[in-house]
């Protein structure tokens, strides 16, 4: 009988230690609370153990870069689709373009996917136990991946319909996989005090940085567009691979396992039958003001970029950022640099409160006009509209306050909403954010393609 106790001891215990095996269902192989840390002078006093190195945190803040990453290194590699395998190596004559409308056909073939498994995972048990959807939502990831990385070793100059078929496919399995992963991160973190919800909307920021800087370096050292590709590939298999061990650490700190076995008493004080009928409209109708705060904020961001924000042509041609350089700071570096911030600023400053936060989010409406006032003028089309904002410095500080709002209100909102509901059911509502975080992006960038008609 003990030695059958110890096998189900993954992590922790006092036998001899054995071979490891993945076992992803370790929710319900956790030590009892009383090795949660008894003894110790916090345990002693009554209060929870502290993140030391605030390395929960960062793991968090891992996995909230690993939830864009892949997506990101998809559109930082726009040039090797269109203008690589769908134009230059592109030897067949085809009566579809493929070439001019695969951003587009890229975008809703992730969006799509990924806002329906966002909500079914919601109400739909995807195999199981939380760490079950991550684990394997993890692992199909990076298969697609180097599915990915052989497309591009391959030469498709003879096929390119094949290639860009395969490649859509590639993308909303990959975007299904995202949408359960990123949900249920959301869902876990609620648990968690709110900064650590924060954390994971500033990975997902710095994704965005890091997958600027990483487009300058591959222009920079590489001449090949296919290299770059299986670089930026690369890059979202190592991220994943790294979100997929230190998810596996979590269980070992005492930080993580407190609050983790307090969200289980919760569950446990619970009726089994109520349970089993969880409340999902009751928890949705009182979470809705920061589930609505989430969805507009993300609905003006996506309105605005990259769709508008990246179409805003340099007016000054003796400004000191050179044209070919003006868009790539501009906007990107700029917007993926003061989301972070924003989202960073939380970590200390949670202001204002839920009850007023819909304050700023509803004045963030006007950067719409604003930004279609600037010298916004989308491809192929003559702008017919006065630029009412010339000036390239009010434009950019324009787009840094749209930036930083974005960044700051967006972790606001993501943090308040699990707080709104019974701690039982703050991994419910973690999850309506994170779904509504993604109906907001998905809303946002349906909005934008009606730009060009305000000009």
């Amino acid at each position: 009988m003990a030695e059958g106790k110890s096998e189900k001891l993954p992590f922790i215990g006092k036998q001899q230690p054995k071979p490891v095996t993945l076992n992803p269902s370790w929710e319900s192989e956790l030590p009892p609370a009383d090795s949660n840390g008894k003894g110790s002078v916090l345990a002693k006093l009554g209060l929870p153990p502290k993140d030391r190195y605030k390395i929960v945190f960062f793991i968090f803040m891992l996995h909230g870069l690993g939830t864009l990453m892949p997506w990101n290194m998809f559109i930082t590699a726009k040039s090797y689709f269109e203008d690589f395998k769908l134009g230059e190596n592109n030897t067949v004559a085809t009566e579809v373009n493929y070439r001019s409308t695969f951003m587009q056909n890229m975008g809703f073939a992730s969006q799509i996917p990924n806002l329906l498994f966002n909500w079914l995972n919601i109400f739909v048990n995807f195999g199981g136990s939380l760490t079950s959807r991550i684990v394997y939502s993890i692992i199909f990831e990076i298969v697609i991946l180097l599915v990915t990385i052989v497309l591009a070793m391959l030469d498709s100059s003879q096929w390119p319909g094949i290639f860009f078929w395969a490649t859509m496919v590639s993308i909303v399995l990959l975007n299904v996989c995202n949408g359960i992963y990123q949900n249920t991160i959301y869902g876990i973190v609620a648990s968690l005090p709110i900064k650590y919800t924060g954390a994971v909307v500033l990975g997902s920021n710095i994704s965005g940085v890091f997958t600027t800087l990483m487009s300058i370096a591959c222009t920079a050292f590489f001449d090949s567009k296919r290299t770059s590709a299986i670089y930026y590939f690369v890059t979202a298999i190592v991220i994943l691979l790294l979100c997929f061990d230190t998810y596996f650490a979590l269980p070992v700190n005492r930080f993580y396992r407190h609050y983790d076995q307090l969200s289980q008493i919760n569950e446990k004080k619970s009726d089994s039958r109520a349970e089993l009928n969880v409340p999902y409209w009751q928890i949705f109708k009182k979470a809705s003001p920061q589930l609505f705060n989430i969805f507009l904020t993300f609905f003006v961001t996506l309105s605005v970029f990259p769709a508008i924000h990246s179409n805003i042509r340099l007016t000054d041609r003796d400004f000191f950022i050179s044209e070919d350089y003006f868009t790539l700071l501009t906007c990107f570096l700029t917007f993926n640099v003061f989301a972070m911030l924003g989202s960073l600023t939380t970590s200390w400053v949670q202001w204002p409160g839920p009850k007023y936060l819909v304050v700023p989010v509803a004045l963030r409406l006007v950067f719409i006009p604003l930004f279609i006032m600037c010298n916004y003028i989308p491809p192929g089309m003559t702008r017919t509209l006065e630029v009412y904002f010339p000036n390239e410095w009010v434009y950019w500080g324009i787009a840094v306050v749209m930036s930083y709002s974005s960044g700051y209100l967006s972790s606001l909102g993501m943090m308040y909403a699990p707080q709104t509901v019974h701690a039982k059911y703050q991994i419910t509502a973690g999850m309506y954010a994170a779904a509504m975080l993604i109906t907001g992006i998905f809303s946002g960038v349906m909005f934008s393609y009606l730009g060009p008609l305000f000009l």
